[in-house]
């Protein structure tokens, strides 16, 4: 049975001139995850299962705007988002504002399996958590040089608010074709607090059905009035447009810039950007496996 999975760390304004430390850092940590996903994809591992582990591992890394890597708010803390799908039951859950969990995704999922919600915030959701024996961590836990600085400079001078890649996300489809996605975030540089974005609202940042799954990152403002995951499922599904030709049309209305998307189907695994540039990676069972950052640039680790 063939499956696929796709991965991303993030969309915007990557420079060309990225070091080669943090290009190779980068590109290391999304080669590291991919085979991770091959691995249990290949060893019959549930969709689910998968891209919340992905994620978990994305949020460990310090690299991407998620967990330990996450953006500072304009008052000098985290809020940290995230949302599982699966698109074979059509359950999901969500969690925002939140700021001592190690891993939200984890939390996410515990809201999709053990309670009857769908989305938790702030102190209910960390509650939660706590009742639960999900790992919580001090806020700073979340604290790394390379955002410090990215906040800085937004604010001695908002016209420099620009973070290199905004939320980690993971699609996956497994050998009994069903799909699931998954995304954590840690926003936008400089928010403000309480703002929530696309990623933890089923249907805009993430989406899965019996047909497909996406998981979006970029300006999550245009992605939530486009309502962008799941025009493009209901575009895929319901006109029968193949997946990464209604991704483009969807990122198509959007501004330029506004991030990408990675998504998985019967097909196979895409990526669709519209930004500058996005760290993700591709693999299939039939031997493909991708990692990039710019553009349509693939390259091989």
């Amino acid at each position: 049975m063939n499956w696929s999975v796709a991965i991303h760390g993030g969309a915007g304004a990557i420079p060309e001139t990225l070091s080669a430390e943090r290009r190779e850092a980068c590109l290391a940590a999304l080669d590291g995850t991919l085979r991770s996903g091959v691995q249990q994809l290949s060893a019959g591992a549930s969709a689910i299962d998968v891209v919340e582990d992905l994620v978990a591992m994305l949020e460990d890394e310090p690299s991407f705007n998620a967990g330990h890597g996450a953006v500072y708010t304009r008052e000098g803390t985290h809020e940290l988002e995230a949302a599982i799908m699966d698109g074979d039951a059509g359950s999901c859950g969500a969690v925002t504002q939140i700021m001592t969990i190690r891993n939200p995704i984890r939390l996410a999922r515990q809201v999709m399996d053990r309670s009857p919600h769908v989305m938790l915030c702030g102190e209910g959701a960390e509650s939660f958590g706590a009742d639960i024996g999900v790992e919580q961590v001090d806020n700073t836990y979340f604290d790394t040089q390379l955002r410090r600085a990215e906040l800085d400079r937004a604010l001695s001078d908002p016209t420099l608010a620009v973070q290199e890649g905004s939320t980690v996300g993971a699609v996956a489809m497994d050998m009994q074709g069903r799909c699931a996605s998954a995304t954590s975030t840690g926003g936008m540089t400089g928010k403000w607090c309480g703002r929530i974005g696309d990623s933890p609202l089923i249907g805009s940042g993430t989406y899965a059905d019996t047909s497909c799954a996406i998981s979006c990152t970029g300006h999550g403002e245009a992605f939530i009035r486009h309502v962008v995951a799941h025009e493009i499922s209901a575009m895929h599904r319901h006109g029968g447009v193949p997946i990464d030709e209604a991704a483009h049309a969807v990122l198509g209305k959007m501004e330029d810039g506004a991030g990408g998307v990675i998504l998985v189907d019967a097909s196979g695994a895409h990526a669709v950007i519209n930004a500058k540039g996005m760290y993700r990676g591709l693999a299939e069972s039939g031997g493909r496996f991708e990692t990039a950052i710019w553009n349509d640039q693939m390259a091989e680790l």
